[in-house]
């Protein structure tokens, strides 16, 4: 059995949740990720910076976690394409969409995602649960994929991939992949087929409402 198929669902949020914390540096560190940097380094510069600064305000975080929220807010977002990914996960969606409905939805999106990383990322102990494993060979110039190993607190290790495209601003991750489960493809199934069944606007609000259970019964193995 994987990991994948032996975590629940609330499992595999929280470990979601926690792969992002390398992404978001929370408050008390001085500079975001340098984007010009290759993703391998803008990886290993956000994990070490991140959970030192947990390590040394994992008190205060337990007890402010709207502070949390606002410093992830404010660090997390420039290293992650959320408009691109939004787009992915609409996918033909997109074409009965204003393009202002796309931006709501990213918006709502990364506002549920923030929430979901602050709940978890104080379960995230050390920088020793998580190493960056070398670039493979043959990666192209304007996306690459850089592979990490997250060890939960039970001991188990799991893959963690972070899919990067070169855009004009730098290397930025649009996708998260957990034991071969891409988080796009999962989204772009679970809310295509609810806002085809419900409608958009529903669709947005549970989203906003922070009402969303991923399915993972239903996903996409990552090619």
């Amino acid at each position: 059995m994987t990991m994948a198929t032996s975590l629940n669902r609330t499992g595999m949020t929280s470990l979601f949740a926690a792969a992002l914390a390398v992404l978001g540096p929370a408050a008390g560190v001085a500079r975001a990720a340098d984007l010009a940097q290759t993703p391998d380094a803008i990886i290993e510069q956000i994990s070490d910076e991140l959970l030192t600064d947990l390590d040394q305000n994992r008190e205060f975080y337990r007890k402010n976690q709207a502070a949390l929220e606002e410093s992830v807010r404010q660090h997390f977002l420039p290293a992650i394409d959320m408009p691109f990914a939004s787009r992915l996960i609409l996918g033909r969606e997109t074409r009965n969409l204003k393009p202002e409905q796309v931006d709501e939805f990213a918006t709502a999106l990364s506002d549920l995602l923030i929430r979901r990383y602050a709940e978890a990322l104080l379960d995230f102990k050390s920088r020793d649960q998580m190493k960056t494993l070398p670039l493979v060979a043959g990666q192209s110039e304007k996306m690459t994929r850089v592979r990490t190993r997250v060890r939960l607190n039970s001991g188990v290790e799991t893959p963690v991939d972070y899919i990067f495209r070169k855009t004009p601003d730098g290397w930025m991750v649009f996708d998260v992949v957990i034991e071969g489960i891409s988080y796009v493809t999962t989204y772009r199934n679970q809310f295509g087929e609810e806002i085809r069944r419900d409608g958009f606007d529903a669709v947005l609000d549970r989203v906003r409402k922070g009402e969303v259970e991923t399915d993972f019964s239903n996903h996409d193995k990552d090619a």
